[in-house]
This record gives structure tokens, C-alpha cells and sequence, in this order.
């Protein structure tokens, strides 16, 4: 009988922690939430990057992605971002997308540029880099060691024979 009312109490204070854990997460969701003002970017390829991602300078979050849209005129990926208020983007700063970490994530860095008009609501980031691709730069990396390889093959093969064959009289 003992052994049932441990096993109950038991089960109920892991529901509770349970909940508990549940009701934090839920909060904790919105902690991230930035409220600025948005700025965007145009880019080629965005490589996975999605709402919610984190906006950097130097690896310092100032803001958040708030969405990204496909622009059905230039058919580009536009990014929009929610700035920190108290953080400015000169207007000339250019955007590139990174890795976060070896595992995985993006994060989209700010490089700020030198002049004095900053961003504003609505406004643009011109200067873009789209992000690299793994597969695209191991991809040409194999390409270029095989044809390394290649040519190392051929080179032995335009080596001269042997000095015991025949060949034709040494030039003078």
C-alpha cells in the first residue's frame, strides 16, 4: 500500500516539474522578441536562413530576422530585420549571412560601414554576400585536386627515357 502512495506522489511531483518546465519554456519563447524598427536586404541565395534568426555585429545580437519573402519582380530572397532601437546601421553597412556554429544555425552579420546617414524604418541594406555552400566549396575542391592529380600523372609521363635507350645524337 506504501509502495503506491510513493509511486503517486512521485508521479505527480514529475508531472509538476513537468509543468513547470512547459510554462517557462513558453515564456522564455518571447524573451528573444526584439522591438525596433525594420530594415531589409536583398539577396541570391539565403542558404536556410529563417524567421526568428539572429541579426549580429561583431557577434553581438542586435536584433532579429522578422521575415523573408521572395520579391516576384528581381527574383531575390528579401530579408526583413527588426533593429534594436537603440542600436544604428550606417547606410552604407553590407549584410552577409553566417554559420553560427559548426552544427548548424545562421545568423545574418552586419559589416557597418563609415557613413554618417544611419538606417531608418523601411530602410535598405544595398551591399549583400550571399552564404558560402559547403557542398559547392568541397564540391570544388575535389574537382580542383583531381585535376591536380591529373596533370602530376601526365608530367611523369613527359619524363625522358632512360639513359640506356637509344636516342638521337645530343645537339652540340
Amino acid at each position: 500500500m506504501s509502495r503506491s502512495v510513493i509511486e503517486t506522489v512521485l508521479g505527480g511531483l514529475v508531472l509538476i516539474g513537468a509543468l513547470v518546465f512547459f510554462i517557462f519554456s513558453y515564456n522564455k519563447g518571447d524573451a528573444g522578441a526584439v522591438s525596433g524598427y525594420q530594415i531589409s536586404a536583398n539577396f541570391s541565395k539565403i542558404g536556410g536562413l529563417k524567421e526568428g534568426d539572429p541579426v549580429q555585429i561583431s557577434g553581438v545580437k542586435i536584433g532579429q530576422i522578422a521575415n523573408v519573402t521572395l520579391d516576384p519582380k528581381t527574383y531575390l530572397a528579401k530579408v526583413t530585420m527588426e533593429i534594436d532601437n537603440h542600436v544604428q546601421v550606417p547606410d552604407d553597412s553590407a549584410a552577409t549571412i553566417n554559420s553560427q556554429s559548426l552544427l548548424g544555425g545562421l545568423a545574418l552579420g552586419i559589416e557597418p560601414g563609415g557613413s554618417e546617414e544611419m538606417l531608418k524604418q523601411g530602410g535598405e541594406i544595398q551591399y549583400t554576400q550571399a552564404p558560402q555552400n559547403l557542398e559547392e566549396l568541397l564540391g570544388k575542391f575535389i574537382f580542383s585536386m583531381q585535376g591536380k592529380d591529373k596533370n602530376e600523372g601526365d608530367a611523369e609521363a613527359a619524363e625522358p627515357a632512360p639513359s640506356g635507350s637509344t636516342s638521337a645524337a645530343p645537339l652540340a
